[in-house]
């Protein structure tokens, strides 16, 4: 398995933090490439329960996510997309000024060819992990939104 990942602290408590992050809803304002949602199970956020979603035009297309952990501090996804499968896990911990969260993927690409070692360390590690952080730095815009409003 490949991995990437990216951490950062927001101002929310851990919980309103992963309630944020589990708000599909929410998803527009924070995740990289999101465009709109396509199904949203009905059971979500809890285990088993299934999201698809489109990206935009430039993304990564339709992207299936199946909750395979919903914990207090932990919230884990299987993730289906045209290029990858993987688990991306999204962490909230006690920081002393709100959350230190961390999102991570943990994935094998399903393209590629017997080059996809070749691409992912010259490419796609490198843009998944500024892809982490650039939801995670709009996660944080959206926590400090969210904590002024309540």
């Amino acid at each position: 398995m490949r991995s990437a990942s990216a951490i950062t602290t927001v101002v929310l408590t851990p919980p309103e933090a992963m309630e944020l992050w589990r708000s599909v809803d929410r998803w527009s304002t924070f995740v990289e490439g999101f465009a709109r949602p396509l199904q949203v199970a009905e059971e979500w956020p809890e285990k088993g329960a299934r999201v698809v979603w489109e990206s935009n035009p430039d993304g990564r297309g339709r992207v299936t996510e199946t909750v395979t952990e919903n914990a207090p501090e932990r919230f884990s996804t299987q993730v289906f997309e045209d290029a990858l499968m993987g688990t991306q896990t999204f962490r909230a911990a006690p920081a002393s000024d709100g959350a230190e969260v961390e999102l991570s993927l943990e994935y094998e690409l399903v393209k590629y060819g017997p080059l996809r070692g070749l691409a992912d360390a010259i490419f796609i590690r490198r843009a998944l992990r500024d892809a982490l952080r650039r939801t995670l730095f709009r996660f944080e815009i959206e926590a400090e939104e969210e904590a002024r409003l309540r």
